[in-house]
């Protein structure tokens, strides 16, 4: 997908007023992202992604265990200036779910593999228990 189509999706989910509102919420979701992938799977989606941010994704932001979801909301939170956990939610959730799309379902089924349990609703993706 072109950086313009992702951008615009994200911008459109999120119901940002801004471009650049959905370009921060997309770097900053995809850096903390990319700490919790690894290997095939994590190239996989850096190859679908635009390159400015499949780069995000290859180098991103340490995390030193996979957060649970909530904290990887409260951790997006601290990133994005003025936010709140609610707000970081629905960023998240926007990023995610035009993640959800581009990988298509057989690569986000992978990546819900790598991550705790509880990412597949910020995916879009409701997993039956």
């Amino acid at each position: 997908m072109h950086w313009g189509a992702f951008i615009a999706a994200v911008q459109e989910r999120g119901e940002y007023p801004s471009q650049e509102e959905a370009e921060r919420s997309s770097r900053i979701v995809l850096a903390l992202l990319g700490a919790h992938l690894v290997g095939e799977v994590r190239a996989e989606l850096a190859a679908r992604l635009p390159e400015t941010l499949a780069l995000v994704l290859l180098n991103p932001l340490q995390a030193h265990e996979p957060l649970p979801p909530e904290r990887f909301i409260r951790a997006t939170a601290a990133w994005i200036e003025g936010a709140t956990e609610k707000t970081a939610t629905w960023d998240v959730s926007a990023v995610l779910s035009v993640v959800a799309d581009v990988a298509g379902e057989d690569l986000t089924d992978r990546l819900l593999l790598q991550l705790p349990p509880g990412y597949d609703l910020l995916f879009g993706r409701p997993q039956p228990s």
